[in-house]
Order: structure tokens, then sequence, then C-alpha cells
């Protein structure tokens, strides 16, 4: 990204790190997305809310490659590009955290992190490398785990979600999605996640982050953008929106484009 802005001409604003043209999905007859247009840049938390069946993890599912566009394009740094599968997304930069976390209880934390992509040395796993980089990489978040060997069912709720978003970071993303990250979270746990994802800014990344906890996305996001009915119903700056802003644009009390 920052190679990207470089090579701009002063005063030019970069591409987005990502970017969707005019994305719109349908299952049979059901219109998911339509002519979805979403930006985000490097630094950036843009959080995307809608009322249940507004298309949040439809999106979400594009951005990672779990689902193909039937129209529109997918941008990164300014290019078009396909991401037809996961592996694609994660070759891209891509990380995604759904609400399963697609973790293993039976694992300790450093296997989790690196599953399916284990270091190897010797022919050998190379255990000592990995539970440094573990514990580097949950330092890194500022995350609470004692132990890089603790295994995953001995974790509360906070800490699986930590060590979901740890993992992302193994291989080096540009951008993170967060589908509902909080949900079900005591407000400890809560208070911690939202910390890491403020990290994951911080590091330099963009963040996607899918939430209905309004009180979550004014405190971390800097642009909410509103799905309603699988369509943009507005963009808006988290720190200016009045919170009736936003709930309007969710319910469809305010028409599309709204800015708050």
């Amino acid at each position: 990204m920052s190679g990207d802005a470089q090579a701009r001409p002063a005063g030019q604003t970069p591409a987005p790190l990502l970017a969707l043209r005019q994305v719109s999905k349908s299952f049979g007859a059901v219109e998911a997305l339509v002519a979805v247009d979403l930006e985000v840049h490097a630094h950036e938390v843009v959080a995307l809310v809608g009322d249940n069946g507004a298309g949040k993890s439809t999106l979400a599912k594009v951005v990672a490659g779990v689902l193909t566009p039937d129209a529109g394009l997918v941008e990164l740094d300014g290019e078009t590009v396909q991401v037809p599968t996961p592996s694609a997304a994660h070759a891209l930069g891509i990380a995604t955290v759904f609400q399963d976390l697609a973790l293993c209880e039976n694992l300790d934390v450093t296997a989790n992190l690196f599953l399916g992509r284990e270091r190897m040395a010797g022919g050998l796993l190379a255990e000592g490398e990995m539970e440094t980089q573990t514990r580097a990489t949950l330092d890194a978040l500022n995350a609470r785990i004692p132990s890089v060997r603790t295994p995953l069912a001995q974790l509360s709720a906070g800490q699986r979600q930590s060590v979901a978003i740890a993992r992302t970071l193994i291989g080096s993303p540009r951008l993170v999605v967060l589908d509902e990250p909080t949900a079900a979270l005591s407000v400890v746990q809560t208070a911690e996640v939202l910390m890491h994802i403020e990290r994951l800014r911080d590091l330099g990344l963009g963040v996607v982050l899918i939430s209905h906890n309004m009180n979550d996305v004014r405190a971390v996001a800097d642009r909410i953008v509103v799905l309603r009915h699988g369509r943009n119903n507005g963009t808006f700056d988290a720190a200016s929106a009045s919170y009736e802003s936003i709930i309007a644009a969710i319910t469809g009390a305010s028409h599309a484009g709204a800015r708050g």
C-alpha cells in the first residue's frame, strides 16, 4: 500500500486497499447483494452494519473467496483481482474470521495459529519457532493468554476470539474481515477484542468489522457502511454521525447515500 501511494503524484488520493464495485450475488430468486460498493483503506476500520438478511455475511464471504459474485469487481490497491477460493484470498493478503472461528478445541494455542500452515525443520515440526512467533503475535495484539501451550478448550470465549484474530496475522495479511467478533462475549471480553481491532489498524491493516452492536461499532470504526436488503443505504463518519441517523439507514427511514 505504501509503495502504491508513493508512486502516485503528490496530493492524489491513493487507491483503496480493498474496493468492491457494483457487486451483486443472488441465490435463486433471492437477491442477497445488489450493486454493492465498499471501500477500505489501510489503517482504517470500516464497520458493515444492517439488519438480519441485509447481506453482510454474504459480502464477507465474497471478500473471503467463499462465494463468487454474479457481477461486479473486486479490487486490491486499484487492481482488479479474482478471489475464487479462500486459498486465493489468503494469497492476496485477505484474512477472515467467521463466527464459528474454525479452531480446534483439542489443540493448544500454537497449534491453532499454525493449523494447516505448520513450519517444518529437518522433516520435523519446528515447534520452538512456531511457539516464539505465536507469543510475538499475541503480544502484538496485547492478547491476555498466559501460555501458548494452553489447550483451546481451557480458554474463555474472549480468549478464543483472540486466538482466531491472532491466527489471521500468521499469513501477514493486508486486510482482515471480522464477522460478529463480539457476539456472546462478556463486557470485559468485548473490550479486549475491540482493543485487538484497534491494534490491527495500528499495525497498518484494513479491517472490515461486521457487527450488530452499535456501541462496539462506534467505539472502533472510522466509517460505518449500512446495507439494507442487499443494497448500500448510507455511509457515515463514525466520529460525527448520530446514533439516530445510522439506525434510520438500517431501518429504511432514510435513503441510500445519507451521510452523518
